[in-house]
């Protein structure tokens, strides 16, 4: 249980796909202009990578190595397509926003790297843990994003007006400039934070 706690953590913490790895940037440039749609983004992809690694690791043993590209673009075509069809018939209206982006998830690197990296490697429950874990860390860095350039961009959460009238919203962080300026800076963040984490467990060690 605790190796999968660990297996779960890193895709949160130590190998965040945007802020650490800094992978699939595209959709948090393009997505995060509301927490609504870097919500429904994070989740479409954290159900991608789960299923995906689980097919992955569920056929590894008669995949040929010489095929496995081509295989694993199928099975996440196939498992994107399911996403899109579930948003368009319950919810046309993120499907609209999400527009091309939702389309684009067969091609980000990070769920291509975990089938390659992880999910070819190892077992179900592993594989599934970790692209959930990979999935969650995803949503958490979108949502997080799309939190600051929707309360500074336009002064609404959800939606919801949070700051008043007194307010001019910051335009430029909408813009995908003012997104790739904030990611730069959630990035130094993280790393500061791991830094220090590191520093941390490295002396608890050195001190036993």
């Amino acid at each position: 249980m605790r190796e999968l706690w660990k297996i779960f953590k890193k895709g949160i913490i130590s190998e965040n796909p945007i802020l650490v790895l800094a992978l699939s940037l595209c959709p948090a440039l393009a997505v995060t202009t509301t927490v609504q749609n870097a919500l429904t983004m994070g989740l479409s992809v954290t159900f991608v990578l789960a299923a995906n690694n689980t097919v992955v690791s569920l056929t590894r043993k008669w995949v040929n190595p010489k095929v496995r590209v081509p295989i694993y673009i199928t099975s996440i075509a196939t498992i994107v397509t399911v996403v899109e069809l579930l948003l368009k018939a319950y919810a046309p209206a993120l499907y609209s926003n999400l527009g091309i982006y939702l389309q684009l998830i067969v091609v980000f690197a990070i769920i291509l790297a975990r089938a390659e990296v992880f999910a070819s490697k190892n077992k179900i429950i592993p594989s599934f843990v970790d692209g959930f874990g990979m999935g969650i860390g995803f949503t958490v860095a979108m949502v997080l994003i799309g939190t600051i350039r929707e309360i500074l961009g336009n002064g609404t959460f959800f939606g919801m007006q949070v700051l008043g009238d007194w307010y001019h919203p910051a335009l430029i962080i909408i813009l995908p400039p003012g997104a790739f300026i904030l990611i730069g800076y959630l990035v130094g963040i993280s790393k500061i934070i791991n830094e220090k984490q590191d520093k941390k467990l490295k002396l608890q060690g050195e001190a036993k």
